[in-house]
């Protein structure tokens, strides 16, 4: 089998390095010179996904286990995984590199691939526009990036990973070059536990001595087996794989961190009363219901817990109702609070049902209506009850 390559193409990636915590810091900014360790669960087996550098001045490292870290230090700060909000982040990142090419490929929270073949006629030089990219998501996101620049996905996933400059490209046919002076584990297949298995058996360092042995063809599908013609590819920066664009879901995502960690329940009701109303008022906007709302809750020690239901009526008395029931359901701990998340989701079209006689229901919706033209005029916090603009005032 033989594969044609097209040295032509320009395909960007774009990491967003410890984007979990750059999210993080950005909606709490006293976070910026803390030792900051966010972990997939609080539970002991759970791993750090993201990092400080001042945490890892404390001896701590990417996958380290939760209950390791607790007894190593107690001056980290240990965060939970806040997919929801690293999700939106993702979003507006999304929607800011769109804006430079139709065809983009989310890679997880942090990444992205850009197909930017033809652009070069539009917009000039590769890098410049790469430039321009970062740029648009340091001013959009305040996310700081970097771009790789190759003719496939592989080369251009892998500059990001080892080269620490904001922009770096490879040049057509020379993605072997690049590649060899590097670790093995840049390579996609040498994870595979038996291909990284017999290379530290061979005691093989760099990517060069793959390409050397991969010279011998019949040796090398003896030792490698399955994996002999793939791992050849990658050592070479062969890749044929391409672009390929997604839809992102439609979510409405309200989020409010606590500027001081609280468990006094009025506090916390008039926080979830808050971003109830909001979440209405844009439900009311779209003219949607919804299948799906979850009520996320997560608290100082790094545990998080939730709560399911749905929406069904748009005024604020009934969207505050149901908020507030999922937010009793979860809160079922004595730790202070931290974060309080709503993230609603699978919605339908509102059937607004005139009724001849006021009942209760049109009279919330009547009642809505008009504190929503208050605060189409001036903002959704331009209007608020007491109790919200109490607790909202101090977050």
């Amino acid at each position: 089998m033989s594969f044609v390559f097209n040295n032509n193409q320009d395909i960007f990636h774009i990491r967003l390095k410890e984007l979990e915590l750059q999210a993080e810091r950005i909606m709490d900014p006293t976070l910026k010179t803390r030792p900051v360790a966010i972990i997939s669960s609080p539970h002991p087996n759970g791993i750090i996904v993201s990092l400080s550098p001042e945490a890892e001045e404390e001896g701590l490292f990417h996958g380290m286990k939760v209950s390791v870290v607790r007894k190593m230090t107690h001056g980290v700060l240990l965060l939970p995984y806040n997919q929801s909000l690293y999700t939106r982040v993702n979003r507006y990142v999304y929607q800011s590199v769109s804006m430079f090419t139709p065809t983009v490929e989310p890679e997880g929270f942090n990444g992205f691939y850009l197909d930017m073949n033809g652009m070069r006629a539009i917009r000039g030089h590769v890098q410049n526009t790469g430039l321009s990219i970062i740029q648009r998501i340091q001013e959009r996101t305040s996310l700081s990036g970097m771009v790789g620049i190759s003719v496939n996905k592989l080369v251009s996933r892998i500059v990001t990973s080892v080269i620490p400059d904001t922009i770096h490209e490879v040049q057509g046919g020379q993605e072997a070059q690049f590649l060899s002076p590097l670790k093995p584990m840049v390579l996609p297949t040498v994870k595979e536990k038996p291909v990284h298995r017999l290379l530290r058996f061979l005691c093989v360092e760099q990517v060069s001595h793959i390409q050397s042995m991969a010279g011998q063809s019949n040796e090398f599908r003896i030792l490698f087996g399955m994996y002999a013609v793939q791992l050849s590819r990658e050592a070479k920066g062969e890749d044929s794989s391409i672009v390929r664009p997604f839809q992102l879901r439609d979510h409405i995502l309200e989020q409010t961190v606590l500027p001081e960690d609280t468990n006094d329940e009025s506090i916390l009701h008039a926080v979830v009363k808050g971003l109830a109303e909001q979440v209405a008022f844009k439900l009311r906007k779209r003219r949607q219901v919804a299948n799906k709302v979850r009520l996320e809750l997560h608290y100082t020690d790094g545990h998080q817990r939730d709560r399911m239901g749905r929406i069904i009526e748009i005024d604020d008395i009934s969207v505050i109702a149901v908020c507030r029931k999922l937010f009793d359901k979860a809160n079922g701990r004595r730790n202070r609070v931290r974060t309080i998340l709503i993230d609603v989701s699978e919605f339908r079209p509102y059937i607004d049902q005139t009724n001849l006689f006021m009942t209760k229901e049109s009279r919330n919706m009547a009642v809505s209506k008009a504190v929503e033209k208050v605060r189409l005029k001036y903002g959704v916090r331009s209007l608020q009850t007491a109790d919200v603009f109490q607790a909202l005032g101090r977050v």
